[in-house]
């Protein structure tokens, strides 16, 4: 028997378009985009128009000029004669370096303090509390000049580790030494060196780059010898010992790669009225990073809490049924199912940390904000070109660390069947 579908038969026409309910949302989708489209290209051409105006043209030759300004922490080789694109790559790099590192430890610091506000200790509890509400509470800009000030004002001299008695002492087996004009840590070093690799732009070392793909080929190696030993136990019921086998990939490799390079470490020693040798980690280096940390922690603390609480009770009880200690069954049991929870929300607090970099300006760290966002805006007058790429690469960045975190993120959901 022939049923009716109700849908309208014959020649289309025009009218169609806007009381056919098959092509009304294709129009009104199109008509959206031309305004769209309309509103850049006036906005495009009032642009262009007041620069004329003002005897200017859209360029980005100045990138080429000499920037004629220092940066005090530079990752790779630069000077007051090199370009402002150099300054700017110099920049990032420094932008790069402070997020990467706040953001390891502001996870930290945020799993830690949101599983011990859970704790059934009640003085535990409150202690974490205390360091969510205060941190959070209080803008990441005030943290930072904060621990700006500590760094400046209440940390020793170099000055004051001369002498017989000395006022100040080296920490970590006399490796470390933290002054009022930053950090000084061991250095990394190689008497059989592989060189570097000149790229132009940036010249990576490759001795970093082999450590890197020898510790990247030894976890591959790992997770073989794991699967490998997971399907002998499904098959026979006995699982083979494979601890001091992964010790050994894990290990094994990278020890022998640093020995035959002649690793060693490069100390800091003062000589004259400052330290020599070693990395230099300046001030405002480790005001940024302790005052994001300390700051974007709090909210990720919150989000681990958030996370754990969504997990059923009867997971925990099931564990403790089964006889699994509380810290394991947070680690092996709660934790894994929770991270569903987590991360979506941590995503946030990255593109957060990363953005919130541009704060250096206020302690004189010189990331992309302060060198082709300030100093060469100024130097050049070239602000819309300036401010146009800086804001590219800020999302640039944030769709990079954004896709990074959603796969990771659709490799640990559920999978329906």
């Amino acid at each position: 028997m022939a049923m009716d579908s109700g849908a309208p038969t014959g020649s289309f026409r025009l009218s169609m378009l806007l009381y056919d309910t098959r092509y009304r949302s294709y129009t009104i989708q199109i008509f959206a985009l031309f305004l769209l489209m309309l509103g850049a290209a006036w906005l495009v051409d009032n642009t262009i128009r007041n620069l004329a105006a003002l005897g200017k043209d859209f360029s980005f030759s100045f990138l080429w000029n000499v920037s004629g300004y220092d940066i005090s922490q530079r990752p790779i080789e630069y000077s007051s004669t090199s370009t402002h694109a150099r300054a700017a790559w110099v920049g990032l790099l420094n932008t790069l370096i402070l997020a990467v590192m706040a953001c390891v430890t502001a996870t930290v610091l945020g799993v830690i303090a949101g599983v011990l506000r859970l704790s059934n200790n009640w003085i535990i509890g409150r202690l974490m509390t205390i360091y969510i509400e205060t941190f959070r509470n209080i803008p990441a800009l005030l943290w930072i000049v904060v621990f700006g000030a500590i760094m400046a004002e209440s940390m020793p001299a170099p000055r004051d580790f001369r002498g017989d008695t000395p006022e100040a002492t080296m920490q970590v087996f006399d490796s470390v030494a933290i002054t009022n004009r930053g950090v000084y840590i061991p250095a990394p070093q190689f008497e059989r060196s592989l060189g570097t690799l000149d790229l132009g732009f940036v010249a990576p070392s490759l001795d970093a780059i082999a450590f890197i793909l020898v510790v990247v080929l030894s976890i591959w190696a790992n997770k073989r010898l794991i699967a490998h030993a997971t399907k002998v136990q499904n098959a026979t019921g006995v699982r083979p010992k494979t601890w001091w086998k992964s010790i050994l990939i894990l290990f094994g490799p990278a020890i022998v790669l640093l020995v035959a390079l002649g690793f060693y470490l490069d100390y800091p020693a003062l000589a004259g009225f400052n330290f020599r040798g070693g990395i230099h980690m300046r001030s405002s280096l480790i005001a940024m990073w302790l005052g994001l940390s300390f700051y974007t922690g709090a909210f990720i603390a919150e989000v681990v809490r958030g996370g754990i609480m969504a997990i059923s009770k009867g997971q925990s009880e099931a564990a403790a049924a089964l006889g699994i200690q509380p810290g394991k069954t947070m680690r092996l049991v709660i934790l894994p199912q929770a991270m569903r929870v987590i991360i979506p929300p941590m995503i946030s607090q990255y593109l957060n940390i990363t953005k919130n970099t541009s704060l250096g300006l206020a302690v004189g760290y010189m990331d992309l904000r302060s060198t082709l966002g300030g100093i060469t805006i100024n130097q050049t007058g070239r602000e819309l070109e300036g401010m146009g790429l800086m804001m590219l690469i800020y999302l640039l960045l944030s769709l990079l660390i954004s896709s990074a975190m959603n796969l990771y993120n659709n490799r640990v959901k559920l999978r329906e069947r």
